[in-house]
């Protein structure tokens, strides 16, 4: 029970999370085998996939709706649910199976805060969410410019970075983390207010 108390109190998380985040990792590992979620498969990878999603929500907290591209197997989307039950978060997921994941996660862990759709993003018609984050479905460039299309004026689009890009077009903040070992960053990009 005490793997992850020590993030999510580095990370200002509530400690009830961690309950929740071991249940997901054994859900994560049982659909795992069967179809296909993510590449991660020994306990130790799954686990590295919570803590790196762990860090982008600090910066969700005051975020009321977020939209999360590629969900896939529910980074960062199912780990940043447990964690801001008071957030509204959309999971956007063309892959009818990987969608069929996040709705059953959604349902066993009981988080009334997630709706997934079986869609494709060119599919969803909403485009003032507070926040979009994706977690190792675009390059970050593309990630960034096209969750700029899905928040409003002043919205926030946030994505992870493993090797700093000095080449960003864009003016982005960085939010520099370590996971074992190895530098990270949240890459922040934000709407302008202006912006139509």
């Amino acid at each position: 029970m005490t793997q992850y108390v020590n993030l999510l109190d580095r990370l200002g998380i509530i400690p009830e999370a961690s309950s929740a985040l071991q249940r997901f990792e054994l859900l994560f590992a049982r659909w795992n085998q069967r179809i296909n979620l993510s590449a991660a498969r020994t306990p130790a990878e799954i686990s590295e996939h919570v803590r790196d999603s762990l860090h982008v929500v600090p910066h969700l907290r005051d975020d009321a709706r977020v939209i999360d591209v590629g969900a896939g197997g529910g980074f960062p989307v199912v780990i940043a649910a447990i964690c801001l039950p008071q957030t509204q978060f959309v999971a956007i997921e063309p892959v009818h199976k990987k969608q069929a994941f996040l709705r059953t996660a959604a349902r066993e862990l009981g988080l009334s805060n997630l709706t997934s759709f079986a869609i494709r993003i060119e599919d969803h018609a909403i485009h003032d969410y507070d926040a979009a984050t994706s977690r190792a479905t675009f390059e970050l460039e593309t990630w960034l410019r096209t969750g700029l299309t899905l928040v409003r004026p002043g919205g926030r689009v946030l994505g992870f970075e493993g090797i700093r890009r000095e080449d960003l077009q864009l003016d982005v903040e960085r939010h520099p983390y370590e996971l074992d070992g190895k530098q990270r960053a949240i890459v922040i990009a934000r709407r302008p207010v202006g912006a139509t």
